[in-house]
C-alpha cells in the first residue's frame, strides 16, 4: 500500500504553550488541524501527565497521527502516516504536520520523510 509517512522532532517548544503543557489543548489542536487538513479521524486518545507532559494519538480513517510532548526539555515528537489507497493523501498529511508545527513553535527541528509501500514492493 502508498503512503506517506512524516516523523518530526521539535525542540525548544514554548513552554508557556498550552498545546504543549494541557491534554484538552492539545487534542483540539489536533483535531483541527486534522479537519482543516481534510483528513477523516474515526478515534482518538489523549492522555496528561503529571505535572506536565501529553501523549495523543488520532486514528485516522487513512491511518493516524501520534504525538508526544515532554514541556521540561522543550521537546515534541509527531508522527503522522497516511495510506493513499484512493486517493493522494500526501498534501493532506504534509498540512496536518505543517499546522501542528506552527502551533507548538519550535526553534529547531528534525525530519524524515519515508515513502512506504508501493506497487511493487
Amino acid at each position: 500500500m502508498d503512503g506517506i509517512h512524516l516523523l518530526g522532532e521539535w525542540y525548544g517548544c514554548p513552554a508557556h504553550t498550552p498545546e504543549f503543557t494541557r491534554a484538552q489543548a492539545l487534542r483540539a489542536a489536533c483535531l483541527k488541524a486534522t479537519e482543516e487538513a481534510g483528513l477523516t479521524v474515526v478515534g482518538e486518545s489523549f492522555h496528561q501527565f503529571e505535572p506536565q507532559g501529553v501523549t495523543g494519538t488520532v486514528l485516522l480513517a487513512e491511518s493516524h497521527l501520534a504525538i508526544h510532548t515532554w514541556p521540561e526539555h522543550g521537546f515534541v515528537t509527531v508522527d503522522v502516516y497516511v495510506c493513499n489507497y484512493q486517493m493522494d493523501n500526501n498534501a493532506k498529511a504534509e498540512a496536518l504536520f505543517r499546522a501542528l508545527e506552527k502551533v507548538l513553535k519550535p526553534s529547531r527541528t528534525k525530519f524524515h520523510s519515508i515513502h512506504r509501500g508501493g506497487k511493487n514492493g
